[in-house]
């Protein structure tokens, strides 16, 4: 198991730690309920350093990016940020990240843990013709989000830079919580609000201790994985091995929006034929109409018990109270109000398809 650079400081303040993509991963602190809400209201701050930094650099790094990324990276200007995904050669998804243009001929893509050495090599196969230069600098590089709507207020005094200036994904290079040189990424999982900061290994420490004083008026906490989760889905955003993987296509998971087919890419005249015919699978989010947690892999049946599909992410929203989740039905039952049923046990739970987000501020 790796330890992030704050391994022991989550230790120290008594974290439930867990293996998580290789690493060793604080999951939760005071419980999932509350770490949530203190998200949702306030401001929270998590530890995601297990995630993967790549440098694609030179100027061939364009071209390589496109080639491998389903959106189209030439339309970010430098301090943008995009969301985007990998397709495979089979119709599925390598990995979802988030792509930075740093400068002209410098970007930053940020990739999921689990997936660090697949991407790299996957990126690595298709640069062997087009020859940018490629750098993985996860191994250095840490990564905390500052999430919540007091994030801007709170965070300001650690800055020289207006934060509440830095527009939804973007993000600009400065100063913060006394390091120079930091990237202030107005982006996050959560739904929330707030920032992303991008430090080394040698500064994180630092960072983490100035966050949580600058915090402590505005109800700051320390927060886990397993909240970050359950906040993730009730925006209905897609975790990677869940929602989608190397069998499912960015159309059916609803990922169309960044699937830009002005551009040639990794599988993308096979992915444009099956966004003109549509998908006979689609992803849906869906809400339990009584009591009940839907969890992955549940079944999703028709009213005589026919298997439709099965759950992807499923949980006890503490926000809304309810059951919620995501999960693939053949295309005839995605359409918003439509009627499902989950297998919980022996019991089939009635749930009503829902357009996202579940949550809304």
């Amino acid at each position: 198991m790796k330890n992030t650079a704050l391994t022991a400081t989550h230790e120290a303040l008594g974290a439930k730690m867990v293996p998580f993509a290789g690493y060793l991963m604080p999951v939760s602190y005071e419980g999932v309920n509350v770490e949530h809400e203190t998200v949702r209201n306030n401001l929270g701050v998590f530890d995601v350093s297990h995630m993967g930094e790549f440098l694609i650099e030179g100027p061939k790094a364009l071209d390589l990016i496109q080639k491998v990324c389903s959106n189209d990276a030439s339309k970010l200007t430098v301090g943008r940020a995009q969301y985007s995904c990998m397709p495979n050669e089979n119709g599925g998804v390598v990995d979802d990240l988030i792509i930075y243009r740093v400068k002209d001929e410098v970007f930053l893509l940020v990739v999921n843990a689990s997936n660090i050495e697949k991407d790299w090599t996957h990126i690595e196969k298709y640069n062997q013709d087009i020859g940018a230069v490629m750098r993985n600098i996860s191994e250095g590089y840490s990564l905390l989000a500052i999430q919540g709507p007091k994030a801007v207020e709170a965070m300001q005094s650690l800055s020289s830079v207006d934060l509440s200036a830095i527009k939804f994904y973007h993000f600009t290079v400065a100063d913060f919580a006394g390091i120079d040189h930091v990237i202030i990424s107005a982006t996050g999982y959560t739904g929330s609000g707030g920032f992303e900061i991008y430090c080394k290994n040698e500064e994180v420490k630092q960072v983490w201790d100035k966050v949580l004083e600058a915090g402590a008026d505005y109800g700051i906490k320390p927060i886990g994985l397993a909240a970050r989760d359950t906040l993730r889905l009730e925006m209905g955003y897609c975790l990677y091995g869940n929602d989608i993987d190397e069998t499912t296509s960015p159309i059916e998971a609803g990922l169309g929006w960044i699937t830009k087919f002005t551009k040639k890419f990794v599988n993308s005249e096979a992915l444009e034929k099956e966004k003109e015919r549509g998908p006979e699978n689609k992803l849906i989010a869906f809400e339990l109409d009584e009591r009940g947690i839907p969890r992955k892999d549940y079944d999703i049946v028709d009213s005589q018990g026919k298997k439709l599909g099965r759950v992807t992410s499923g949980t006890m929203s503490p926000s809304m109270a309810k059951g919620i989740g995501l999960g693939y039905v053949p295309s005839v039952f995605a359409s918003p109000g439509s009627k499902i049923y989950i297998q919980i046990r022996k019991n089939r739970i009635p749930a009503t398809v829902i357009k996202l987000p579940f949550y809304k501020a």
